[in-house]
């Protein structure tokens, strides 16, 4: 395996290797074939989402909307990491160029604040259906949910361009191996030539503002939620309005219960067995049980779905009568 061999002219490191999971060969081949099969999936989940909103008139509503945005956010996501992870675990050399490295970081972690900035905007549309039923219609309108949209994709991006700028002016100079499957900020940073504490410092406040000033608002909004739905006389009406934000609070919890365990949790960057698990998790898992999550507990989603699943299997089945 190719270690400071990888230099430029200058001295500086031009590419890294990414060490991934390292063991045997026949368990790499299992974790291929495990993580290409839950990409697979995600990717028809989200995709799933989005064709089910886009085709139906019904959900043509700016819940919907959010949601189908969210699971096209899910499959940039999953795909900013997955397939060079998978690509390095058959490879030999297993290397990523620095380039390449600093652009895997910048877009991963922009669309992790992406999405933490979607399910604040998606747990304000649930506060306004529940808490302002009334003013729901002329709060909501498509352009402050497009607004909404914008906001989040943008916000995600220009939110990690000062730490994308600071990491760019660390000097890299050997050893250029990370024990990791993805360039992540800690051993990134950990392969300095010099003492960077003050760029660590800044990015580490950076990250924390967008997990903890999302989280929180999530917090405030659905504690609001809960303290009018405790009000509601009818018990019917309180289990419809906590059936209908249950698969939201799920995805919120799988989110940033995993995010919290990595960033905020003392010494957890410290075991790098830890690191990858919890990373692998949030990077992987999360997109794929959020559509999972969506549509099993949202009776609209389902009936849509079972309609375009119904009519594909049509499809299939005149094809194939037609070939015989």
């Amino acid at each position: 395996m190719r270690t400071l061999e990888t230099t430029n002219i200058s001295g500086f490191v031009s590419e890294f290797i990414l060490l991934g999971f390292p063991c045997d060969r026949d368990i790499q081949i299992l974790l291929f074939v495990l993580f290409s099969f839950i990409y697979l999936l995600t990717l028809m989940g989200n995709a799933s989402v989005i064709y089910a909103v886009w085709s139906s008139q019904k959900l043509h509503t700016p819940m919907y909307i959010l949601l189908a945005n969210f699971s096209f956010l899910e499959i940039c996501y999953v795909s900013s990491d997955v397939p060079k992870m998978l690509t390095n675990i058959i490879s030999q050399t297993k290397s990523i160029s620095y380039t390449g490295c600093l652009l895997q970081f910048y877009f991963f972690f922009s669309m992790c604040a992406a999405e933490g900035l979607f399910l604040s905007v998606m747990s304000f549309d649930r506060f306004l259906a529940i808490c302002r039923p009334l003013h729901y219609p002329t709060v909501m309108t498509y352009r402050l949910c497009a607004r909404l949209m914008v906001f989040c994709w943008a916000g995600g991006f220009l939110w990690l361009l000062t730490p994308l700028t600071l990491i760019s002016q660390v000097p890299f100079c050997g050893p250029n191996t990370i024990d990791h499957f993805l360039c992540d900020l800690a051993p990134l940073l950990a392969l300095s030539c010099a003492p960077v504490p003050g760029i660590t410092l800044i990015c580490g406040i950076i990250s924390s503002l967008i997990i903890f000033l999302t989280f929180l608002y999530i917090l405030g909004t659905y504690f609001c939620v809960l303290s009018v739905v405790l009000q509601m006389p009818s018990g019917s009406g309180r289990h419809k309005a906590f059936s209908t934000c249950a698969s939201h609070l799920a995805v919120v919890s799988l989110f940033y219960g995993s995010v919290m365990v990595m960033y905020v949790s003392p010494g957890s960057g410290d075991y790098p067995g830890i690191q990858k698990f919890v990373t692998l998790f949030y990077a992987l898992a999360t997109p794929f049980f959020n559509p999972l999550i969506y549509n099993f507990r949202n009776k609209d989603m389902k009936e849509e779905l079972r309609k375009i699943l119904n009519v594909l299997l049509w499809k299939i089945s005149k094809g194939f009568k037609s070939q015989i």
